[in-house]
């Protein structure tokens, strides 16, 4: 059977296999342009399990477009707080800033002109048009090209541009428009997540396009999705400082562009200095408690930790200087900090005594 052919009964299959046994999530209980958007846009490199309550409050507080574009930076950020990938909130009030400037306060239904917006791609832009408007327009994340790769058992990989290309024209040749739209897309996205799992052996059993996948048949599941591996991550030593002055610590905000742009950060310094050079780096330090070492990963990069606790003997300068509530209240730290943050408040706590 041709491609087209298999991709064609698939669809099919799809649509009443996900019409029938769809998971209850929040985002498809009232499938607005604005929902759809918010949930696509968080679930990006988020698990579903993770972004749910960050969906609810995100739409308890800004539950529409424009006050989503109203809303203080500072205030989104910490609604973002934990979720990482930070631009992806700078983006959203980028874009419902010019939603409200060039299209009325409503997200334009057409693939093309969803892609104009900041931080809508193909994936996302295709997600918005064919679930929330009907429109015959493929949504081509992982989830998908990992299914279709097992279906038609191709061997192009599929990290590259040109095979998710290839993909979304194969399927914009059989995508229906309307509800079925919907139902398509997000019954590939949902058969991905369930049963065509990346981690784990595949449930080939309950898929409902077993009789079509030509990866089952010849018995190389397994074999697919074919991907070049990923790079390693380069590993970066750094030094964490925690500034404190009576019961306030220094803050500081971080670049605008680069890794973690403009997300406020404890000072620190490249490296892995030893206590006796971290206090130097600190005009009038009266104490230095080291206190503990940190990893976190990020997609391409490492940060090895080791942390000092400085006590200083007055608030230095080119730094925002905040008690551990206010901290923990008004600023969005870095998922990568926060085992320091946590130590913050353990000696604050430990000073209230």
């Amino acid at each position: 059977m041709e491609d087209r052919a298999i991709l064609q009964k698939a669809s099919a299959l799809l649509i009443e296999w996900y019409a029938a046994s769809r998971r209850v999530l929040p985002w498809r209980q009232s499938p607005t342009p604005y929902h759809v958007w918010i949930s696509e846009i968080m679930l990006q490199q988020t698990r579903i399990e993770a972004v749910i309550p960050y969906y609810e409050r995100f739409l308890k507080e800004l539950p529409d477009v424009a006050a989503l574009a109203a809303v203080d930076e500072d205030r989104l950020l910490k609604l973002w707080e934990g979720l990482g990938y930070y631009s992806r909130a700078r983006n959203l009030r980028r874009a419902a800033k010019q939603i409200m400037d060039e299209y009325g306060g409503e997200l334009p239904r057409k693939a093309a002109e969803l892609k104009k917006l900041p931080g809508i791609g193909d994936y996302t832009a295709g997600a918005v048009a064919s679930v929330a408007y009907g429109e015959p327009e493929p949504a081509v994340d992982g989830n998908v090209l990992r299914v279709l790769s097992r279906l038609l058992a191709f061997e192009d990989d599929i990290m590259e541009q040109k095979t998710r290309r290839r993909v979304t024209e194969q399927l914009r040749t059989v995508y229906p428009a309307g509800a079925d739209a919907a139902l398509l897309t997000e019954g590939i996205m949902e058969l991905g997540e369930t049963v065509c799992i990346p981690n784990g052996e595949a449930r080939c059993g309950v898929c409902p396009l077993r009789t079509l996948c030509r990866a089952r048949q010849t018995d190389s599941v397994e074999r697919y999705p074919v991907k070049a591996p990923p790079r390693a991550r380069r590993i970066e030593e750094r030094t964490v400082l925690l500034l404190r002055c009576g019961d306030r610590w220094a803050i500081r905000r971080r670049p605008d562009r680069g890794l973690l742009a403009g997300l406020w950060e404890f000072p620190g310094e490249s490296g892995a200095l030893t206590a006796q050079e971290a206090a130097a780096r600190v005009p009038g330090a009266l104490r230095c408690t080291p206190c503990g070492e940190a990893v976190h990963v990020f997609t391409h990069v490492e940060w090895h930790m080791r942390g000092y606790v400085i006590d200083c003997a007055a608030p230095l300068p080119d730094y925002r200087w905040a008690s551990a509530d206010e901290l923990r209240e008004g600023f969005s730290i870095p998922t990568a900090l926060r085992y320091y943050q946590t130590v913050l408040e353990s000696f604050s706590k430990e000073d209230c005594r």
